[in-house]
C-alpha cells in the first residue's frame, strides 16, 4: 500500500514537472523560433510606442474610428476576464443590452444603412475578438468619413485595399475579417486627424 502510494506521488511529480514545465517550455522555445511575433503576443507598435496587440480587441469609442464588438470580458477586453456572458439568447438581460446597443449604435451611426449587423451587438464567446465581419466594417464607414471630414467613397477605397479584409485562415477556417485595431491604424495613416 505505502509502496503504491510513492509510485502515485512520483508519477504525480514527474507528469506535473513534464506537462507543467518542459512541454510549455519546449513549445514556447519553438514557437519564438519559427514564430517570434506572434509567441511575443502579435504585439502592435506606432513610432516605437506599444498600442496593442493584433489578437486581442480594444475599445474604439470616438466616431472618427471603427468599433469592435461589444466585450464580455471584465470592463472590456480585459485579457485576464477572458470568457462569455452565459447570458441566454432569449433571456431578458441579453435582449435589453441588445436593444441599447441597438439603439446606440443607431444614433451614433445615422447615415448607414439599414439595421446594425448582429456582430456589433453580441459580444464574442471570449470577449476578446479583435475582428469584425467585413458588412459589419462597411456598415460604420459613414460615421467614419463624416467624423474625418473626407468623402465616404475614400473610405470605402481603403477597406477595399489589398490586407484589409483578411481571407479565411488555411482557406477554409473561419470567415473573411478585419482586423479593427489595424484598419483604425490604416484610417490615421491615410486620413490624418
Amino acid at each position: 500500500m505505502l509502496k503504491t502510494l510513492l509510485q502515485s506521488f512520483l508519477a504525480v511529480v514527474v507528469l506535473t514537472a513534464i506537462t507543467g514545465g518542459l512541454y510549455p517550455i519546449a513549445v514556447l522555445g519553438a514557437a519564438r523560433l519559427v514564430l517570434p511575433e506572434n509567441a511575443a503576443g502579435s504585439r502592435v507598435y506606432d513610432r516605437g510606442k506599444l498600442v496593442g496587440s493584433s489578437l486581442i480587441g480594444q475599445t474604439f469609442t470616438r466616431p472618427e474610428y471603427l468599433w469592435g464588438r461589444p466585450s464580455a470580458a471584465g470592463n472590456g477586453y480585459d485579457a485576464t476576464a477572458s470568457g462569455g456572458s452565459n447570458w441566454s439568447p432569449v433571456g431578458s438581460d441579453c435582449t435589453t443590452r441588445i436593444s441599447s446597443e441597438r439603439a446606440r449604435l443607431k444614433a451614433a451611426n445615422p447615415d448607414a444603412p439599414g439595421e446594425p449587423p448582429l456582430l456589433l451587438l453580441t459580444a464574442s464567446g471570449s470577449g476578446l475578438d479583435p475582428h469584425l465581419s467585413p458588412e459589419a466594417a462597411r456598415w460604420q464607414l459613414p460615421r467614419i468619413a463624416k467624423a474625418r471630414g473626407i468623402e465616404l467613397s475614400r473610405v470605402a477605397d481603403l477597406m477595399d485595399e489589398p490586407g484589409i479584409i483578411e481571407g479565411r485562415t488555411f482557406g477554409v477556417l473561419g470567415e473573411p475579417r478585419v482586423n479593427v485595431l489595424e484598419f483604425n491604424r490604416k484610417l490615421d495613416e491615410r486620413f490624418p486627424r
